[in-house]
């Protein structure tokens, strides 16, 4: 009897390695079929086809459509775009220090970078970019002037400038350096002592970044502390475990991964004494707050730790790795999903089940499943992004006001009023007056920001509608006349959204003088988010009644 279960068990073992065989042969078959077929097809198009065809940029477009098939963080990154990937992973590079934006036919600098090479050869927002090296860039795109800025530190590149408000253009010679762009632009001692922290970024100086500034604002007797990851697309897990660290003791679970390779799933744990796991907590985030900013609030927020005050993120729960390719190449692909200590996915659109057509669909609210906080048992729930504690209503811009944007009036006027300002008040003075109003009025004029409303659209709609029932004659009148009171309507939005004008106005202006760190100072004067956090972390009682749940 023994010896026939021997026989049997060796059998199956047998079908079972058989099995699996006969399948891993079929899938290498697959692979390699396919790669043969591929392999002959580029060659034949490449010998056959009509016109000339780059084999670079065609291999590169071949690539990236069928990662696009994926998902859009899987990425071939080649050799030439190693700056980019140096810049993501450590926020490095090497180049002249400024931002650049395309108006017309030529790009502009948008931003100079305080204290680096632009900044150092007096160039400025606004300026237009008309020659490189004595060659014309006329009709070049962001990315083609982009690569031509960067290089090695050290290095220099003459540019030939038009100013606005100057009668010529000149010629300055722009150093290139090593430009280190900052996780933590700005932080501060707020009212009430209270701490305010900025984090935009989280490369692999954001921790140490963070740690300065909580450091420095205990010092300052900071009673109470927020974390803003507004706008903060995410970066390297391990600073994002880092930061986390700072808040909860040690050995704490912060996140864990879940892939197809089980080698790889690894669970995430702070392993350092924090720096205060007692001071009031508030996270700020918004859609734009995704991967590892959701490991922060999300991770955070399950410890009960920190009130999360803000709106939805953004709802990337997908981890990426690195992969080396030949020819000095890289690819940047999925390889698995992160959880938050309470077990929830925060991912929230389903790229395994596409549909027939491409399309990508929110995981559907039926799946939606919900978890408890760690400590004090409140529900959160994974597949829509970290969900605020506390929500603030979001204010959409006014028609008017991103009209102007697009069409760059805001900037244009911006760069006028620092040809004729030498210097402004501080940024906590500095406030746009009511004739700096009357002048940008005046200098709209004749200017085209025209714009649709969804009134417009709607009563469009609306006209070509009783047009084919045949009912339009009927109501020409009335709609003749709504149409009048709409366009009467319209041409008050300049004093209508006078205030939200005005608030983008002394941003871009601020941004002129006292660069990111202003920017970033200046937009928090009318911030209704910052002002709810604020509110929120004074009052004691409310505060821990929301982190307990007990608030109704």
């Amino acid at each position: 009897m023994k010896k026939r279960i021997t026989k049997i068990t060796l059998i199956i073992a047998l079908a079972l390695s058989s099995v699996f065989s006969v399948g891993y042969v079929d899938s290498y078959f697959e692979i390699s079929k396919n790669l043969d077929i591929f392999a002959t097809l580029f060659r034949e198009l490449n010998i056959y086809y009509v016109d000339d065809a780059d084999p670079g940029k065609l291999m590169k477009t071949g690539i990236d459509a069928m990662l696009e098939s994926l998902d859009p963080y899987t990425n071939y990154i080649p050799e030439s775009n190693m700056e980019d990937y140096k810049l993501m992973t450590t926020g490095q590079y090497g180049g002249i220090g400024a931002l650049i934006q395309k108006q017309g036919e030529y790009v502009v600098i948008s931003e100079p970078y305080e204290g680096y090479g632009a900044f150092k050869a007096g160039l400025r927002a606004g300026d237009k970019i008309l020659e490189v090296d004595g060659k014309s860039v006329i009709n070049k795109t962001t990315t083609d002037i982009r690569e031509v800025l960067m290089g090695q530190p050290g290095s220099s590149i003459m540019l030939k400038i038009e100013r606005p408000g100057t009668t010529e253009p000149f010629v300055t010679k722009v150093t290139r350096e090593e430009v280190k762009i900052k996780d933590v632009p700005y932080y501060a001692m707020l009212k009430d002592s209270v701490g305010y922290i900025k984090l935009t970024g989280f490369t692999e100086s954001a921790s140490k970044e963070v740690k300065t500034a909580l450091v420095s604002l205990k010092e300052q007797n900071a009673k109470s502390m927020i974390l803003d990851l507004r706008g903060n697309g995410g970066g390297l897990l391990n600073e994002a475990v880092n930061i986390v660290n700072f808040f909860v003791p040690k050995g704490s679970e912060v996140v864990f991964t879940k892939g197809k390779i089980k080698e790889w799933d690894k669970t995430y744990k702070a392993l350092n004494e924090p720096i205060d796991t007692k001071i009031p907590l508030v996270v700020l985030i918004d859609e734009g707050s995704a991967s590892a900013s959701e490991i922060v609030s999300g991770s955070l927020q399950d410890h009960d730790r920190a009130l999360i005050v803000g709106n939805q993120s953004y709802g990337k729960g997908l981890v990426q790795s690195v992969r080396p390719l030949s020819y000095n190449s890289k690819l940047k692909v999925t390889v698995a999903k992160y959880y938050t200590p309470s077990g929830r996915c925060i991912q929230k659109l389903d790229y395994s089940h596409r549909e027939d057509d491409g399309k990508v669909n929110a995981i559907a609210d039926s799946l939606i499943k919900e978890f408890k906080t760690l400590h004090n048992k409140r529900p959160v729930f994974d597949g829509k992004g970290v969900a605020p504690d506390v929500e603030v209503e979001k204010k959409m811009l006014s028609n008017i006001s991103a009209s102007l944007i697009t069409k760059n009036l805001f900037f244009e006027y911006a760069t006028n009023y620092r040809i004729k300002n030498e210097s402004i008040k501080p940024v906590a003075e500095f406030t746009f007056s009511d004739s700096d109003y009357a002048d940008f009025v005046k200098f709209l004029e004749g200017k085209d920001y025209s714009y649709t409303t969804d009134s417009e659209d709607l009563l469009a709609k609306l006209e070509e509608t009783t047009k084919e029932e045949k009912y339009f004659e009927d109501v020409k009148t009335e709609y003749e006349q709504l149409k009048e009171k709409l366009k009467t309507h319209k041409n008050d939005d300049l004093n209508k959204f006078k205030e939200e004008i005005i608030t983008i106005l002394e941003t871009e202006i601020v941004g002129r003088y006292y660069y990111q760190n202003g920017l970033i100072q200046n937009s928090l004067k009318r911030d209704p988010t910052l002002e709810e956090a604020t509110n929120t972390i004074k009052n004691e009682t409310l505060y821990k009644s929301i982190l307990a749940g007990t608030k109704k």
